[in-house]
């Protein structure tokens, strides 16, 4: 990207969406979240469901000025750059899913994950982009939300919007086998199959046609332009809505383009007050962030993992001892006695924020990006 082209406002997006990652993945205890820092029970959408589909968008826009290096064209260079960092983003979060690897029972290894989830959007929005122009893309973009929702409609049901009777259960059942899926909703269902990846690698095609109108409008213009798609997309979704229920696990088009809209709507406001208006001094937070993010979110699940799995320290539960792990510990002995369980959750993630922006600004000091 030119000099004149460079947006700090999408590396500020960037680093608001890790942030936002480390936030409602940290909790000092699940028990004691505020609402806003909750995922929808199902249908609906709160700000922790926006989270996920912005890092997708800002990686689609991302991917338009990075793969201009290729020609924006499918070759043995740009193959062999999307397949390494493909197949390298989704070993990661196999490892983190199998983490301590000794204490792990394989045979019901969950395979999928977000850090899986975003190593096959990159791989199928890459060769999409690649492969066609800007028209194709757009009718690639309708034709997955789309095809997805029809399947969603014919596979699933008597409710096929509902936790149990959706298609994507015996779809991912069927290509993952059941043990292989996340149980967390109370039967294995995975909210990042494969399944609904279809229509999650249109959320990323939505970020790469922004990052097109970024390059061919002019800075002053683009801020407008970008309220004009970002609202358009808003509205529609809440229209769609109306037959196709906004839905984060599913992934439904509603929430496709609901949240790509909510995104290029943010972006807006970030290119007016940033690139603009030139208000600058705040952003430096989030742009620490923003250079290493899918290190910075890797280290942040694997900080998690050996404090859960791997500390153990003894307590008093009552009159008998007891056995409890570091993350638990940290919380109760030192946030919950600073501010109590409501508010001492919320620390102990604002405080892992501060954290992981501080190996972030190390790194980012050190002139160190890791592109994951």
């Amino acid at each position: 990207m030119s000099k004149s082209k460079r947006y700090l406002a999408l590396d500020v997006l960037r680093g608001i969406t890790i942030a936002g990652m480390i936030l409602v993945n940290t909790p000092g205890s699940w028990s004691y979240i505020y609402p806003p820092l909750r995922h929808a029970a199902w249908h609906g959408c709160t700000p922790t469901d926006l989270v996920f589909p912005f890092f997708l968008f800002v990686m689609g826009v991302s991917m338009f000025f990075s793969f201009s290096k290729y020609g924006d064209g499918l070759n043995k260079t740009s193959l062999l750059k999307i397949g390494k960092r493909g197949f390298l983003i989704f070993a990661i979060g196999l490892f983190l899913n199998s983490f301590p690897q000794w204490q792990t029972n394989f045979s019901e290894l969950r395979i999928m994950g977000v850090l899986q989830r975003i190593a096959v959007v990159y791989i199928f929005s890459s060769l999409i982009v690649l492969s066609f122009n800007k028209k194709g893309i757009i009718i690639s973009s309708i034709l997955l939300v789309l095809c997805h929702w029809l399947a969603l409609h014919l596979l699933g049901g008597e409710q096929p919007y509902s936790l149990e009777h959706n298609a994507t259960i015996p779809f991912d059942r069927a290509i993952l086998g059941e043990n292989h899926l996340y149980k967390g909703f109370g039967i294995p269902f995975d909210p990042e199959g494969l399944f609904s990846s279809v229509s999650a690698i249109a959320t990323a095609l939505l970020g790469y046609l922004i990052g097109l109108l970024i390059k061919n409008t002019e800075k002053n213009k683009l801020p407008l332009k970008l309220l004009f798609f970002g609202g358009g997309l808003v509205l529609l979704g809440l229209i769609w809505n109306m037959v196709l229920p906004i839905n984060k696990p599913l992934w439904t088009g509603s929430y496709v383009v609901y949240t790509a809209g909510l995104a290029i709507l943010l972006l807006s406001l970030l290119v007016w007050l940033v690139d603009i208006k030139g208000y600058k001094s705040w952003t430096s937070f989030f742009v620490v962030f923003g250079m290493n993010p899918l290190l910075i979110f890797a280290f942040s699940i694997l900080w998690v993992k050996i404090l859960v799995r791997l500390i153990k320290i003894s307590s008093i539960n009552g009159d008998a001892p007891a056995v409890i792990n570091g993350y638990t510990a940290l919380y109760q002995k030192v946030f919950v006695l600073v501010a109590g369980h409501m508010n001492g959750s919320l620390l102990f993630a604002l405080t892992h924020i501060v954290f992981f922006w501080l190996i972030g600004w190390i790194l980012y000091k050190k002139k160190v990006f890791i592109k994951v």
